[in-house]
C-alpha cells in the first residue's frame, strides 16, 4: 500500500503526527505548572482555603498532563536514530549537548521535585511544599529553554564549522550556539503562547461549571484569573508574534514570502492577502482578498517598501505555499479570537457582569481547544516554512533521513497511529472527565498517601493491644489540618 509513497514523505508525516500529539501536552503543562505555584503562593499569603482547593483539583489534572507529555516525548527521539540517522550523525556534536543539557537540568529538577508537590503537602510543611512547586513551574520553563534551542538553532545556525566528514561541530563558543539570531523570539513567543494555551483551558472549566451554577466560588475564581491572563497577555503574544514575524524576514525570507503568499515580487509596495487558494502550479493566489500595500507596512513599516517574492527564489527551495500560507492564518485568526475573548471580559468585569453574561461563559468554553490549534498551526507554520531543510540552507530534509524503505516507514507510522489515538485518546477522555468534576471545597489531594507494599512496618494507626496487632481506622481529615490549624 506505501509503493506509491517515498521514505521521506511518511518518515516526514510520522515525524509531524508524533510532534503534534507531543507538543498539546508541554505547551499545557509549561503554563500549568506555573499556574498551580501562583496558587499555591496566594494560598500561603492570604490563608483562603479557596485557592488550595484549587491547586489540588488542577494538580490532579497537570499529573496525568505531564504524564502523557513525558511518555509522548520519549518516542520522539527514537525517531532521530530510525528515521533521521543521518540528521542524527551531522548534527550530534551540536545539538546532542543542548539536549543532554536539557535532561540534566530541567528533567532532574522536575523529577526531584515533582513528587513532593503532588503527594507531599500533608509531610513537608507549606513553604517547602510551595518551593518544589516553584521549582517544577521553573523546571517546564527551562526545559522549554533548551529544546527551542535546539530548534532555533536549525533555524538560524551560528557558531559551528563543518568538519572534514561532513558533520556540524561546535566552534568558539557555546553561548553563540545557544543563544542564535531566532531563539529569544521563538522562546518569548512560544512560552507566552502556553500560558495562554493554559488560561483558556482554565477559562473554558470555569465557564463550563458556571454555566451549571454561577454561584460557584470556585468556578468565579478559576473564571477571573483566566480571563485576566487573556485580557493582558493576548495582545502581548500579537506584538511578540510581530517582532518574530520581522526577525524571520530578516533570516528566512522565503518562508514569509509563502506566509504572505507572495509568489511575485512588489517593488512599490506588497498587499496583506487576507485570503485566498494558493496555486503552486501557475505561481499565484487564486480569488485573493487583499490590502493593498499593508503587507508592506507591516513589515517594513513602509507602505511603498518594496518586497521580493518566491519569483525570486529557486523552485526547489521554495516551501509548501499552500501548508505555510493556511496554518499562519489559522494561527493568527485564533490569536485575535483570544484577544477578542479578553477584551469581551474585560467589558463583562467593567458593568460587574463577569459571572452574569452566559453568551461570554459560551465564548470560553467554545475557546477552550484554541490554544492548542494555534500552537500546532504555528509549528505546522515554522517548520514547514523552513522546507526543504532541516538545517536552515545547510542540510537538505532529502540528505537527512535513513536509508529506510517506505513499506518500514508506513508500517512504524501506522503503528504509532493506533497506539496514540488509543493511548492518548483515552488519557485526553481521562483529563476531561477530571475538568467535568465540579470544584469545590476540600479537594482531595492528587494521592491521599502512596500504595505501601507487603512485609514493610506497619503503619502507625496499627496498635499493639495486649500482644495483638489491631488496625484502627486512619482519621485523613485530622491528618490534613494544616499548620495553622485549618482544614484544608
Amino acid at each position: 500500500m506505501f509503493d506509491s509513497a517515498s521514505a521521506i514523505l511518511l518518515a516526514r508525516i510520522q515525524f509531524g503526527f508524533t510532534v503534534s500529539f507531543h507538543f498539546i501536552f508541554p505547551a499545557f503543562s509549561i503554563g500549568l505548572a506555573s499556574y498551580l505555584a501562583v496558587l499555591n503562593g496566594l494560598w500561603l499569603k492570604t490563608g483562603k482555603t479557596l485557592y488550595l482547593d484549587l491547586f489540588k483539583y488542577w494538580a490532579k489534572i497537570f499529573a496525568v498532563a505531564f504524564a502523557m507529555g513525558v511518555v509522548s516525548g520519549i518516542v520522539m527521539s527514537y525517531q532521530f536514530g530510525t528515521n533521521w540517522s543521518v540528521y542524527s550523525d551531522r548534527t550530534g556534536p551540536i545539538l546532542g549537548p543542548l539536549m543532554a543539557y536539557e535532561v540534566l537540568t530541567a528533567f532532574f529538577l522536575e523529577a526531584g521535585f515533582l513528587g513532593v508537590m503532588l503527594f507531599g503537602m500533608n509531610r513537608v510543611g507549606p513553604r517547602l511544599h510551595f518551593l518544589a512547586t516553584a521549582m517544577v513551574a521553573i523546571g517546564t520553563f527551562i526545559s522549554a529553554f533548551w529544546i527551542l534551542s535546539v530548534n532555533s538553532w536549525m533555524h538560524t545556525p551560528t557558531g559551528f564549522e563543518i568538519g572534514a566528514n561532513g558533520q556540524f561541530l561546535p566552534a568558539a563558543s557555546w553561548l553563540e550556539i545557544i543563544f542564535n539570531p531566532s531563539f529569544p523570539y521563538r522562546l518569548l513567543h512560544t512560552v507566552t503562547a502556553a500560558y495562554l494555551t493554559t488560561a483558556l483551558v482554565v477559562g473554558a472549566v470555569g465557564a463550563w461549571h458556571l454555566l451549571k451554577d454561577r454561584g460557584n466560588p470556585h468556578a468565579r475564581k478559576m473564571f477571573s484569573m483566566a480571563m485576566w491572563m487573556a485580557a493582558l497577555v493576548a495582545p502581548v503574544q500579537i506584538l511578540l508574534g510581530d517582532a518574530h514575524g520581522l526577525n524571520t524576514l530578516e533570516h528566512q525570507p522565503q518562508k514569509i514570502m509563502a506566509m504572505e503568499g507572495h509568489f511575485e515580487s512588489h517593488p512599490d509596495g506588497a498587499p496583506l492577502i487576507l485570503f485566498g487558494i494558493p496555486n503552486a502550479a501557475e505561481k499565484r493566489v487564486d480569488y485573493a482578498v487583499e490590502v493593498p500595500k499593508l503587507s508592506s507596512l507591516i513589515l517594513k513599516h513602509d507602505l511603498d517598501a518594496p518586497l521580493p517574492g518566491l519569483d525570486t527564489i529557486p523552485d526547489d527551495e521554495e516551501p509548501p505555499v499552500g501548508v505555510v500560507f493556511w496554518s499562519f492564518r489559522i494561527m493568527v485568526g485564533l490569536g485575535f479570537l483570544m484577544l477578542g475573548l479578553g477584551m469581551f471580559s474585560l467589558a463583562a468585569r467593567w458593568r460587574g457582569k463577569l459571572y452574569e453574561w452566559p453568551l461570554l461563559h459560551k465564548f470560553a468554553v467554545a475557546m477552550g481547544p484554541a490554544g492548542f490549534v494555534a500552537v500546532i498551526a504555528g509549528w505546522i507554520t515554522t517548520e514547514v516554512g523552513r522546507q526543504p531543510y532541516t538545517v536552515y540552507n545547510l542540510l537538505r530534509t532529502a540528505d537527512s533521513v535513513s536509508p529506510l524503505d517506505a513499506p518500514a516507514v508506513g508500517a512504524s507510522l501506522i503503528a504509532f497511529v493506533l497506539i496514540y489515538f488509543a493511548v492518548f485518546g483515552a488519557g485526553t477522555w481521562y483529563l476531561l472527565r477530571l475538568m467535568r468534576v465540579t470544584p469545590h471545597a476540600a479537594e482531595e489531594d492528587a494521592a491521599q498517601t502512596p500504595i505501601r507494599s507487603a512485609g514493610i512496618t506497619p503503619h502507625q494507626s496499627v496498635k499493639n493491644t495486649g500482644g495483638v496487632a489491631r488496625r484502627e481506622p486512619v482519621d485523613h481529615d485530622a491528618r490534613a489540618v494544616d499548620d495553622a490549624g485549618q482544614k484544608e
